[in-house]
């Protein structure tokens, strides 16, 4: 009896199960009707249709789903608006005297039925019957016209797409067939969501997803002959078998796919407006190939309004296109952006009501309007096809059909379609970080100027030279995000200005970087900072979100890191129990693969030239990642030295020949790097450490421990014996090799990494001199406050040459 109940309790939770097991039945005749406790198998064992109940639902309906493939996924419902009641043990689905297929309650009651009735008798109506077909097909077969399909499932899809199934219209017969999503998972009922092949006035085809088969909630973009440009990681590989046959004369269009043979697959309309494409390879399970949307705002449809343009990347996600403004700058200011963007300048050409635009062969008038050109976009809706285009210059001739009718405000050049040009507002415009094609939207000549001679200004210097296209953000959301820059949001204080916390209206937390107006010399810094670091890509590195610049103000924003810097645990005597060794070691082997990427992995060969313990963030985990290279530099992969007249950098971290001679190379960073392991180990600042009655800094002393055999004494206290002395030691042994006096006594960052990882023995470290040249330079009072996690300023020296 238990294991009954049990049995009872696992049917009853889990959906799309069959209300009893029972016997399979290869067809369904007026002798052999459908009873529950049957079901109705495709000749391959692919395909089973039978009664079924969703999870926790009173109802029971009649369904088809893959045989053997769990999560059950019921790829099409009978009378999925009709339910018959769970209790309900005596319907069944039978074909009636008159030859349609119907299911009749417990009761004889007709619930649902195909509707198709052929001339019977009594004498023939055992020729009808009911198949399902190994691609999941359910047909109802005349048997006495040679097995000729009298209805079809196919032909009155659900919520899923089957592959030799399709979706389209036929504008002749006025028929059209399109996806229905259930109300919910566990209700098959008609939802909100349908999506169908677009409007029938689309050329090339798209798939549009609608709410109440009137609202636009999502679009795919024009077909392309082998992917949907609107779908920016969808390929013909990615989604192979997909195809759109249409023909102009019959007024057909329909769009289906196939897949290959040992593969199965849908495409489901999900209940909250999503498509799904799903595939199995071994039969037994289902894997997501990709989706229509990824809870993105931006692909819901017209977010932005007309002449707004969406990226899911930027803060706020929508702006107006340039040379528009937003139509209610209020509605913007609180995030609703439906209202879209007006025109600042009207265009020449509507100007210009009596006469038409001049062609570009011709003269051309100084008033005339323009194209400025948007990469990597999603097309806005409403697009409409060239035909007849110049074979020998297609893009000149779809630009000039543009220029040359008033009405057209855009135009595309896509590859494997053609020219397409829009003549209503551009609404849907979406900008990716990958995918996507070229659009040009037209403006007054005025607007073309405006954005081609502006002066020089940091901006457009950003513009210019920023390849990447970093996100701008606009100051006000970032003065909301900061509280206007509270003071209870200070992070800290960087050599060029405070750091803020930030709050978006989307919940993400930025670091936000303002740069002091009174820094003379931070606007290089912050070009630099900018340009530099967006194009740097690395786990170990701080990632960069965007920048903002309005007249005085200059913002860099960043990812926020949870626990701040290294310094405001390293220097804490209350936090820094918080380093276990671990920990430490884990930040050392960080920073390592860090600097090994900028000095050898990257792009190109960046020197940061201000390492140091303030500039480590650490993550939620305490994972480290380096930031602020406002001082950094590129140098050419072959040279090994550098010189500059302006010294830059922070006390006790400038290698011997950068802070006396200007001289810098990657081995200045390794000898920063190497102060950064010391104090790492000791908790000890190199800038504020001193024994006076021997007249030595922290890495003199530190050699002096290696020498005696004592390393161990370096460790800070406060870890007390849980920590792995070969560990240690070897951490100790690299840090004195990078603080070595002479560059070429240093190990470039390659080497670094194998002594770490391995148990390669390592060159034996010299004493370094410089230090105690100047240890009256780094000493301070052993009793100041050694404690405090106050950063140290990064500075700069002028040496004359």
């Amino acid at each position: 009896m238990q294991l009954g109940s049990v049995t009872l309790f696992f049917l009853f939770i889990f959906s799309l199960l069959l209300s009893q097991h029972g016997a399979e039945v290869y067809n369904i005749t007026p002798s052999h009707p459908l009873s529950e406790g049957e079901t109705l198998v495709s000749p391959g064992l692919i395909f089973e249709l039978g009664f079924f109940s969703p999870n926790s639902s009173g109802n029971k309906y009649v369904g088809i789903w893959h045989k053997d493939i769990f999560p059950r996924k019921v790829v099409w419902v009978a009378n999925r608006d009709k339910p018959i009641a769970f209790i309900d043990t005596l319907a069944s689905l039978r074909v009636s005297s008159n030859g349609s297929l119907e299911l009749v309650d417990g009761k004889q009651n007709s619930v649902w039925s195909t509707n198709v009735t052929i001339q019977v008798s009594s004498s023939n109506t055992s020729l009808v019957a009911a198949v399902l077909s190994d691609d999941g097909n359910f047909v109802v077969k005349d048997v006495i016209g040679a097995g000729e399909s009298i209805w079809q499932s196919f032909h009155h899809p659900g919520d899923t797409l089957l592959p030799n199934m399709m979706l389209g219209y036929d504008i002749k017969n006025r028929k059209s067939s399109f996806l229905t999503a259930w109300k919910s998972e566990r209700d098959p009922s008609s939802g909100i969501y349908t999506t169908e092949l677009g409007r029938r006035t689309d050329m090339p085809a798209q798939l549009i997803i609608w709410i109440n088969r009137s609202i636009p909630f999502w679009r795919s973009g024009p077909w392309d002959k082998s992917k949907f440009i609107g779908i920016p990681n969808m390929d013909d590989r990615y989604l192979s078998g997909f195809k759109l046959d249409e023909n102009v004369d019959q007024g057909t269009k329909y769009y289906s796919y196939n897949l290959p043979k040992e593969t199965l697959g849908y495409l489901d309309l999900s209940s909250q407006g999503k498509l799904k494409h799903m595939y199995s390879e071994n039969g037994r399970n289902w894997s997501l190939k990709c989706e229509s949307q990824k809870n993105n705002r931006c692909d819901i449809y017209g977010t932005c309004g007309p002449y707004g343009i969406c990226s899911i990347s930027e803060s706020p996600i929508c702006k107006c296109l340039k040379g528009f403004v937003p139509k209610s700058h209020q509605e913007w200011s609180k995030g609703d952006w439906t209202s879209g963007c007006v025109r600042k300048t009207e265009l020449f050409c509507e100007r210009q009501t009596n006469k038409k635009s001049v062609p570009l062969q011709g003269k051309k008038d100084d008033d005339d309007d323009g194209f400025r050109k948007i990469i990597r976009a999603k097309v806005p809706d409403y697009h409409q096809y060239i035909t007849s285009l110049d074979l020998e210059d297609k893009f000149n001739d779809c630009k000039i059909r543009c220029l040359n009718n008033c009405s057209c405000l855009a135009y595309a050049l896509v590859n494997n379609i053609g020219c397409l040009v829009w003549y209503k507002d551009l609404i849907d415009l979406q900008k990716f970080s990958n995918g996507g094609v070229e659009i040009y939207i037209r403006l007054a000549h005025r607007e073309l100027e405006s954005i081609l001679t502006t002066r020089d200004t940091l901006r457009e210097y950003i513009g210019k030279h920023d390849p990447s296209e970093l996100l701008v953000y606009d100051f006000d959301t970032i003065l909301t995000a900061t509280d206007n820059f509270s003071i209870t949001n200070k992070l800290g204080q960087g050599g060029f200005g405070p750091v803020y916390k930030g709050v978006l209206q989307d919940g993400k937390e930025i670091a936000v970087k303002r740069l002091s107006s009174s820094s003379g010399q931070g606007i290089e810094e912050f070009k630099n900072e900018m340009l530099l670091i967006s194009n740097l890509q690395h786990k170990n590195l701080v990632r960069m979100m965007g920048w903002c610049v309005k007249e005085d103000e200059k913002l860099l924003i960043y990812e926020f890191m949870l626990n701040k810097s290294l310094d405001t645990f390293l220097f804490d005597t209350r936090k820094r129990a918080v380093l276990d060794w671990p920990i430490r070691f884990n930040i050392i082997q960080g920073v390592v693969r860090g600097l090994l990427y900028l000095h050898h992995d990257s792009y190109v060969k960046v020197i940061h030239r201000d390492l140091k313990v303030s500039n480590i963030l650490l993550d939620e985990k305490m994972n480290p990642k380096i930031s602020d290279f406002g001082l950094a530099r590129i140098v050419e992969g072959t040279q090994n030295l550098e010189n500059t007249q302006k010294v830059v950098g922070t006390r006790g971290y400038m290698s011997p020949e950068y802070a006396m001679g200007g001289l810098f190379s990657e081995k200045s960073d390794v000898y920063s790097f190497g102060v950064l392991v010391l104090e790492i180990i000791s908790s000890k600042k190199n800038t504020s450490f001193s024994l006076y009655d021997q007249q030595l800094g922290l890495l003199a002393y530190a050699w002096n421990l290696w020498n005696e055999g004592k390393g161990l004494e370096l460790v800070d206290e406060i870890l007390g014996y849980s920590y792995s002395s070969s560990e240690v030691l070897k951490c100790l042994h690299i840090g004195l090799l990078c603080v070595q006096d002479n560059a070429v006594d240093r190990p470039i960052m390659a080497d670094i990494a194998l002594m770490l990882s391995s148990d390669k023995d390592c060159p034996r470290p010299k004493l370094p001199v410089f230090t105690i040249q100047n240890s009256a330079y780094h000493a301070r009072s052993h009793y100041e406050s050694i404690n405090s996690s106050k950063n140290e300023a990064s500075i700069t020296m002028i040496e004359g040459r």
